[in-house]
């Protein structure tokens, strides 16, 4: 293969694999039940993605199978979740093609090939990129929205370019506010507002916030935002704009649908309300809070009575990092200190484990984490409106025999 580089070879497959999605999804004659009221879901196969759960078709909208996180903390690309606002995806886009603008409040505007950004220095980061809505088919009293359970998210390595380096090779002015970023699908009716995201110029020049152009050593999978995404570590998905293809510096807040309408919270400490209320106030959604799963056993599953098991599981947060992961093997009585496994940085899933042996009967396993800012897992649900941010001490019940 000589005078044909990796990275050519890689836009290639990756064009392909464009290209071969313009047929749609494969169905699977199986369906996999999620444990709330409507929950009955068939499980489909697009390119580059093994079978996962189906909420929508158009756009598409997919959820990991929860068995996938007992792999490891590392969510595969063929395993990760996908999430859509517009049906406009951009089957036809052309790698080769595609160019980057960055314009507004700049001193240069640019129009940055994939080649530019590969020729520019590199950054990685492990980072979970979770969906405001994961969990919110658990809400009660029910709320309006995507019935997700506890699929959409998942854990990566993402590597790309510093969004700091682009804004200071384009030269933000004085006066600057936020920058916008725009992706490359779009409506499909022209009353739909087009999907655009603001972050305030000091967050977006943290040195944290990347255009990611590849995930765990491979280029992005189309369905996850290939050729271009923007990563924002800690944050939730909403600000993770897939096929990015536009950043534009602007001197005010912007007040586009997507920021001043959707993706709202009350604004106060738990981002709750009581059920069936509106909140006074609401910001933007911004960082995820704490959260905990246990994944090497499933709710229902039985066990041996009497003989030695190892309960494992992740969990994460906001950035702050996980200082510890408690379980309870009797309904939240007790509570034991699981052993940390690697970090992977203080945006990763963070792996737990704890050896147990459980008599014989029924058990409830409960899992909690405490983040380094003190922040932990309510024991009882919190509710709002839009069904985001649920971050309930998990309960798995298994049976030893």
């Amino acid at each position: 293969m000589a005078g044909i580089s990796r990275r050519s070879v890689g836009l290639g497959m990756a064009a392909v694999a464009v290209s071969s999605l313009c047929h749609g999804a494969r169905a699977l004659a199986e369906t996999i039940a999620l444990p709330f009221g409507n929950g009955e879901r068939p499980l489909v196969k697009y390119p580059q993605k093994r079978p996962l759960i189906q909420l929508t078709s158009r756009p598409p909208q997919l959820e990991t199978p929860f068995s996938v996180y007992a792999e490891g903390p590392i969510t595969p690309n063929d395993a990760f979740f996908v999430r859509y606002h517009l049906a406009g995806v951009p089957y036809d886009l052309d790698p080769e093609k595609f160019a980057l603008k960055v314009k507004g409040k700049v001193d240069q505007e640019l129009s940055l090939s994939l080649a530019d950004l590969r020729q520019m220095p590199a950054t990685e980061i492990v980072a979970v990129n979770q969906c405001s809505g994961n969990s919110r088919g658990f809400f009660e009293p029910r709320v309006a929205g995507g019935q997700l359970g506890n699929g959409a998210l998942g854990n990566a390595r993402w590597r790309g370019v510093s969004l700091k380096a682009v804004l200071d090779k384009a030269g933000v002015q004085a006066g600057a506010r936020q920058v916008t970023f725009n992706g490359m699908d779009g409506p499909v009716m022209d009353t739909t507002p087009d999907f655009v995201k603001a972050l305030d110029v000091d967050h977006a020049r943290d040195g944290e916030v990347m255009l990611a152009y590849a995930m765990n050593g491979e280029p992005l999978p189309f369905l996850n935002g290939f050729p271009l995404r923007l990563v924002v570590p800690g944050y939730y998905g909403t600000y993770w704009v897939k096929h990015l293809s536009e950043i534009t510096v602007i001197e005010s807040i912007y007040d586009g649908f997507w920021m001043k309408t959707a993706y709202r919270i009350p604004d106060n400490a738990c981002a709750c309300v009581e059920p069936g209320t509106a909140p006074k106030a609401t910001i933007p959604i911004n960082k995820f809070n704490t959260r905990s799963f246990i994944t090497s056993l499933a709710n229902g599953a039985k066990v041996k009575a009497g003989q030695p098991i190892t309960i494992k599981g992740f969990a994460f947060d906001g950035g702050e990092g996980i200082k510890e992961v408690e379980l309870s093997i009797d309904g939240g009585k007790t509570w034991q200190q699981a052993k940390l496994g690697k970090d992977f940085g203080k945006y990763s899933f963070r792996e737990w484990q704890l050896a147990a042996m459980l008599l014989a009967g029924p058990h409830e396993l409960m899992v909690r984490a405490t983040n380094n800012a003190g922040a932990t897992q309510s024991a009882a649900a919190t509710w709002n409106p839009a069904g985001y941010m649920r971050n309930v001490i998990e309960t798995t019940t298994v049976t030893a025999a």
